[in-house]
């Protein structure tokens, strides 16, 4: 009988690489972004988040992880029903209230569920972007969590840091496909009305939908204090229009056909589709929301370094 593949290391990092994030990223890509951090634009109780990182020991602070034993750590942190299940000495680690907390945002609609021939669908593509952003927060030692929806919040997990943590994270996305389902403004305010200490929320999305209704949303989650960073996630083909040829569209989402002649088309559809672009580019700015569109056929490592970097000197 074969072993399970086990962590060799004090934050499993050994166990994600060999069983989760792998179906995301490969060992370069990781690579890449090891020495990366994601930072808040924003205080959270006197200190910048996500610069300020200090594990402790103690009643005051929530529970992080564990690490086996040393020359140092006080005895009365051990965890006695892990020594039981082991036989080997583990302290429990703390996580000061001052890290950053990050929840991921990931629409699984059924638009999400679209691909040309370039490139993955929206939502692989959307899955490697969290799974990018997970890893360099978990390795900057803050915390992640997860909110999976599609017409309303699907799969929630609370925010923790370790790296078993986002292996168990990522594993959802792997196991719910895109759904039938839409509804990104109603599930917006279901994830403000369920996190009540502030957060970086990263909202991964085409955001196809009522722009109306979506900005009113993300001006909830900013009305609470929460940043919020907006990755938004489009084919090229929804964004180029090059079709050659008479053809038949298909909504994903009400199943409704229409057929189009794309030379008379192509004009006023990029006019539109740059216009609908435009909106939520302002709407966002005067929230002060870091808005990104995502295009499929990028590569994730260096949009996310690029991204990451910039971010780091805007937050100085």
């Amino acid at each position: 009988m074969s072993k399970k593949p086990h962590s060799s290391s004090a934050d499993g990092e050994d166990v994600l690489i060999k069983d989760g994030i792998s179906g995301f990223l490969n060992p370069a890509e990781m690579f890449k972004l090891r020495r990366l951090a994601l930072l808040s634009r924003y205080t959270v109780e006197g200190n910048l988040a996500g610069a300020h990182r200090s594990p402790k020991h103690g009643p005051s602070s929530e529970f992080a992880s564990h690490k086996p034993y040393g020359m140092g750590d006080d005895p009365k942190h051990i965890d006695w029903r892990v020594m039981a299940r082991t036989d080997k000495y583990y302290v429990k680690q703390y996580e000061d209230e001052t890290n950053l907390r990050v929840y991921l945002a990931l629409d699984r609609s059924a638009s999400m569920g679209y691909k040309s021939d370039v490139g993955p669908t929206k939502y692989e593509h959307a899955c490697r972007l969290a799974a990018a952003v997970g890893y360099v927060v978990v390795k900057a030692r803050d915390s992640v969590g997860l909110f999976l929806h599609s017409e309303k919040v699907d799969v929630r997990v609370d925010a923790s840091n370790s790296f078993q943590h986002l292996n168990n994270l990522l594993k959802h996305l792997q196991k719910s496909p895109p759904s039938s389902g839409s509804g990104i403004a109603a599930t917006l305010h279901e994830i403000a009305a369920s996190v009540s200490r502030r957060a970086l929320i990263v909202v991964i999305s085409d955001l196809l939908g009522d722009e109306d209704e979506i900005a009113l949303a993300m001006a909830r989650l900013r009305k609470q204090r929460h940043d919020v960073i907006v990755f938004q996630t489009l084919d090229p083909a929804e964004m180029d229009f090059k079709l050659m040829k008479a053809c038949e569209l298909f909504d994903l989402e009400t199943g409704e056909t229409l057929a189009v002649d794309p030379n008379a088309l192509a004009k006023d559809y990029r006019k539109a589709f740059e216009a609908f672009i435009e909106k939520y580019r302002k709407s966002f700015a005067g929230m002060n929301i870091d808005y990104r569109v995502v295009r499929t056929d990028q590569p994730l490592d260096n949009f996310v370094r690029a991204y990451l970097e910039e971010r780091r000197r805007l937050s100085k």
